[in-house]
């Protein structure tokens, strides 16, 4: 029996890899002689090259960047198992975590460090890029980004911005003449599972600025400097990204990365799982454990549990949830080919010691999981004959 393992991170709690493991330790303790295929995964965020390194044997580079404050700091970034794609995490280098929360600003953060771990990985002659763009501390329309790739942004009178994106309010000019030319060559999909446009009541500043320490002042001058970037960038690039869906993600880098580079932006998920082959590994399978820390709603729109649930239904291989909670209207996920939800929780219990156990209750209800499909199976069996 060939039982594969999928689960996302169980963000707060338990990174993807340390879900895998306690998935596999339940499974086995039911069936000790299966074989475990352990693949973590996510969706463009947090654990985003954690999860694609173990999965592929590839290795962890780390990084002397600037980070969101124009601090500097160690970011990582991976090399997967082929030698040829880097795996990039913006969160890494310009992620909210990295600002303690009496100074978030998104006036002033940047997004420079990303771009300094994107010319890290042109510099190593790496010619394909997987960026993850989940988890900013920025609102700079990737500005910060671009200027460590060599673009210039100046004022009228031909002084470069400063940093932050309150800062495109004195925009006039961009100078792309002396970005980074081996930009050209380089293939870069971004992980990116929102389709909020750059600007407006969905745009970054009005959805996202809250979150990164914006006021409803903030917002409105935030809002009105991305779209003047915008309209300038469109000058100088000839690309109008403003409403193009995701543009807005990473409080604008999704748009910096369209106008900048050759980039395409595509659901984190179907990256992730098209990088590590798992079509191949879910046609194997006999039954696939995923799991995520809420399962509501929004899972069904294309979070990492389905998109795993939808290759595996090509193989007619059930796909079972373990979840963290069960969130408004979960059981939109069984269209989606999801077989069957479990919450890992097995009797009321306060969130700090459901996030302390997170390892101990996954492999518990990994175990009860597989209990049930024993028994359905010994049943069938009987069935036939």
């Amino acid at each position: 029996m060939r039982i594969v393992v999928a689960p996302d991170s169980f963000k707060g709690s338990a990174s993807a890899v340390a879900v895998a493991n306690a998935m596999e330790e339940g499974i086995l303790s039911v069936f000790p002689d299966a074989e475990v295929i352990k693949v973590p995964i996510a969706d463009g965020g947090e654990g985003t090259i954690e999860a694609l390194i173990v999965a592929t044997g590839g290795q962890i580079i780390t990084e002397h960047v600037l980070g969101p404050l124009g601090n500097p700091l160690e970011a990582h970034w991976g090399i997967l198992g082929d030698g040829e794609t880097a795996v990039i995490e913006m969160a890494a280098a310009s992620g909210l975590p990295l600002v303690p929360p009496e100074k978030r600003n998104p006036c002033i953060t940047t997004t420079y460090g990303t771009g300094e771990l994107i010319k890290a990985a042109l510099d190593r002659g790496i010619r394909k890029l997987i960026i993850g763009i989940g988890g900013s501390a920025t609102n700079d329309g990737g500005m910060g980004m671009a200027c460590a790739l060599g673009v210039k942004f100046l004022d009228a009178v031909g002084n470069s911005l400063p940093s932050g994106g309150l800062a495109l309010q004195q925009l006039v000019t961009i100078d792309v003449s002396q970005i980074d030319a081996r930009l050209a060559e380089t293939t870069i999909v971004v992980a990116c599972d929102v389709d909020n446009p750059l600007c407006g009541p969905r745009g970054a500043s009005a959805v996202y600025g809250p979150q990164k320490g914006a006021t409803i002042e903030m917002i409105a001058e935030l809002d009105a400097a991305l779209a003047k970037f915008a309209a300038i960038a469109k000058k100088a690039t000839g690309k109008d990204v403003a409403e193009y869906p995701g543009a807005g993600a990473a409080g604008g880098l999704g748009a910096g990365l369209l106008l900048f580079t050759n980039a395409q932006l595509l659901p984190g998920v179907d990256i992730i799982l098209e990088a590590v082959h798992f079509s191949d590994i879910a046609k194997e399978a006999s039954f696939i454990i995923t799991g995520e820390g809420c399962t509501d709603f929004q899972t069904a729109c294309g979070k990492a549990p389905v998109g795993v649930a939808r290759i595996a239904e090509q193989y007619h291989v059930p796909t079972f949830c373990l979840s963290g909670s069960l969130g408004k209207q979960y059981e939109e996920v069984y269209p989606c080919g999801i077989s069957g939800v479990m919450n890992i929780i097995p009797s009321p219990m306060n969130l700090s010691d459901c996030m302390n156990n997170a390892p101990e209750l996954i492999q518990a209800a990994a175990g009860r999981l597989c209990r049930i499909i024993k028994k359905s199976m010994e049943i069938g069996s009987k069935a036939e004959k």
